[in-house]
């Protein structure tokens, strides 16, 4: 135990939780700063637990807690292994119960990170039976199967490729080649520099080149800065934007707040806090007791046997045949007024269980918003702390998604593109080592062919020659080509610097009253896109909540649809059962004896006095069996007996008859002799 809270304490100790803690202060922690303290691992594994227990209930705490811990498949130690001490330590901050599973967390939060992102994607949705009949429910569901697959093979592409990476071989190849550029480099502009130095004025040529190099990398660094500038500018609009926007929120909310409408709010909460605590709450409390009385007194009955439960099973069935006979008895009254208090009964059953979906569906919303809110909070302090900026909401948002969508487009384009060069360069290389290996056996047999005719090292002398020759005609050539192209670059530079003064001139007249022009209808813009920003939020609010109500409405229809298929199928099935129902009691009402024979109870009945005399005459079969058994038995002995003594006697009869075939013994004079 002493090793286990020196790891849970030199584990808090480390990032990211810095909680500064020693062994007596970790082991004097209350439940509820050992609760948190737990809550914040599970914060790191996964940040949707990120809460303050204070603010939410003992029970959703713990229901929440078990969710990921099941998620994780933690399994409680050997003492914790009933599942209800455990919940009750988790619940209470029993600290044999807390130590070992933040034990079991601090030794794998890498791993359990992984399995609590994969665990919201790959954690199936449970959907009853009955609701999966439905097709459209069928084909969503079917749907949703197709995208956890898919989002398995992706999970494992993903991981394929950060797994793997270029080979050593491939980048030390790539080095090598770089090398070989960069030297090639260098001689080129030693040669280049023998040449200029040759030409007369080469250094005012030179300084003339470098103030163009300069003169265009601050163009570049200009053209840099004004593209900076442009997104200060946009930024600073949309934070303007975001600042309009919540100036216009708080302003409606404040006009909105008036007594009227926090006093309708406020008897809405009071008349929902009622409904909860007198109606609600004490049916499921109730509720709740019943069971746990039926449930202990089952527990402290003891255990039937097998007769018990077929008394048990008889006395359903009476039980069963009395209601039915009772329901005949009603059926056969048919009180009007029965059956118009049952209709109101079931409508008023009816009512009371929307009341109590939509009083938990409310309550379920309300958790969930109050959720959101805070998780929206946390979010926004989170943004605000890393860049300074809140987060991005509507058109901004999606100019955001729609630009990293336009960004993966191009990405993939370009990965595939990639993937092709690869594809080719190793087609290449292939070709380049079959044309090599081709080239050395040409070689090899134009040697033998030199050595053949006596004139070996013929084809390489006659190479080398033209090869030198070629270098010596290609250096001419780039001789006189490097000065005439110096020469006419410094006229061209010349020409261009004088054309672009006298081409600036006017244009910089003209530009003065344009910027100044600029200027106002950058102003002007600036108003109508305010006035036009606001105008959009407004629709785009109103839009949003048109579409929420439509979506709404349309989930409505769509449930009350089914439950209309749904009442119709039962209700025709209903009918058919009265049917058959009436059917049987007119015919079993029928004075005629004939139709009376055709009802179902009359054939049971005759079934059941058929199986009756059938088994009282096996009864008796059985009992005259069981009465004639033992003296039976003696017989078959004695005949047994009898057939053993009969063998026997036929057994020396056949044994007296070889005998005397064979010969005859007589006795004479004390001897015996055999005659034959």
């Amino acid at each position: 135990m002493s090793e286990q809270l020196k790891f849970i304490v030199e584990h808090l100790n480390k990032d990211p939780f810095k909680k500064n803690f020693n062994l007596i202060t970790f082991d004097s922690l209350e439940p509820m700063q050992l609760l948190q303290i737990l809550n914040d691992v599970l914060a790191e594994i996964d940040p949707k637990q990120t809460i303050d227990i204070r603010e939410e209930m003992p029970d959703q705490t713990a229901k929440r807690m078990f969710t990921l811990l099941g998620m994780l498949k933690y399994k409680p130690p050997g003492n914790m292994s009933e599942p209800s001490s455990f919940r009750q330590g988790l619940v209470t901050g029993s600290k044999p119960v807390i130590h070992p599973i933040l034990h079991w967390l601090l030794q794998r939060v890498t791993e359990l990170k992984k399995r609590a992102y994969l665990a919201r994607f790959l954690v199936k949705l449970e959907v009853p039976a009955e609701f999966l009949q439905d097709d459209v429910i069928t084909d969503t569901y079917h749907q949703y199967e197709e995208l956890v697959e898919g989002f398995k093979t992706y999970h494992k592409e993903c991981e394929q490729l950060k797994s793997s990476g270029f080979s050593t071989a491939e980048i030390r190849k790539d080095i090598g080649a770089m090398e070989e550029e960069k030297d090639q480099l260098i001689k080129r502009v030693e040669r280049l520099k023998k040449r200029v130095e040759s030409v007369s004025n080469h250094q005012r040529m030179l300084e003339l080149a470098r103030q163009l190099r300069v003169e265009k990398e601050r163009e570049e660094s200009l053209a840099q800065q004004k593209q900076e500038q442009k997104n200060q500018l946009f930024q600073a609009e949309q934070r303007l934007q975001r600042s309009q926007q919540q100036l216009k929120d708080l302003r409606q909310a404040a006009a909105d707040a008036k007594p009227e409408s926090l006093m309708k709010r406020l008897e809405e909460e009071i008349k929902f806090n009622s409904y909860m605590v007198s109606d609600k709450l004490p049916k499921e409390l109730e509720s709740k007791r019943r069971m746990v009385q039926y449930l202990q007194k089952v527990v402290s009955e003891p255990a039937m046997g097998q007769a018990e439960l077929e008394e048990l099973e008889d006395k359903i069935r009476e039980n069963n045949i009395e209601i039915n006979l009772l329901i005949e008895k009603r059926m056969m009254r048919n009180d009007p007024i029965d059956d118009k208090l049952s209709l109101f009964r079931q409508q008023a059953s009816i009512i009371t269980r929307k009341k109590e979906a939509k009083a938990e569906e409310l309550q379920e919303a309300r958790e969930e918003l109050a959720a959101l809110d805070r998780e929206l909070n946390q979010k926004n302090s989170q943004a605000r702390d890393q860049d300074g900026d809140e987060v991005i909401r509507g058109d901004e948002f999606k100019r955001f998604v729609g630009k990293l969508r336009s960004k993966g487009t191009v990405f993939k384009k370009k990965r595939q593109e990639i993937t092709e060069l690869r594809a080719e360069y190793g087609v290449l290389q292939r070709t380049e080592e079959i044309l090599k290996q081709r080239h050395e056996v040409g070689q090899q047999q134009l040697q033998s062919m030199e050595a053949q005719k006596g004139i070996s090292g013929y084809s390489d002398t006659q190479e080398e020659l033209e090869r030198v020759s070629a270098i010596k005609s290609e250096l001419d050539e780039m001789k006189g080509r490097s000065l005439d192209d110096m020469s006419e670059m410094v006229k061209k530079l010349n020409s261009t610097i004088v054309e672009k003064k006298s081409a600036l001139a006017p244009i910089i007249k003209e530009l003065r009253p344009l910027r100044q022009q600029c200027q106002d209808l950058t102003q002007e813009y600036e108003e109508k896109k305010a006035q036009y920003d606001s105008c959009a939020a407004g629709l785009e609010s109103n839009r949003s909540k048109l579409e929420q109500e439509v979506r709404a409405l349309r989930e409505e229809m769509a449930q009350e649809e089914n439950r209309y298929h749904y009442i119709n199928c039962m209700k025709e099935i209903i009918e058919m059962q009265m049917q058959r129902a009436a059917e049987e009691m007119k015919a079993y009402v029928s004075p005629d004896p004939q139709e009376r024979r055709k009802t179902i109870r009359e054939q049971y009945m005759k079934n059941i006095a058929e199986q009756e005399s059938l088994g009282k005459k096996l009864r008796e079969q059985q009992k005259t069996v069981r009465e004639s058994h033992g003296p039976n038995m003696k017989q078959v002995k004695m005949w047994r007996d009898l057939e053993q003594l009969m063998e026997c006697k036929r057994q020396c009869f056949l044994r007296a008859q070889s005998q005397a075939s064979i010969g005859q013994v007589i006795q004479e004079g004390g001897e015996d002799r055999l005659v034959l």
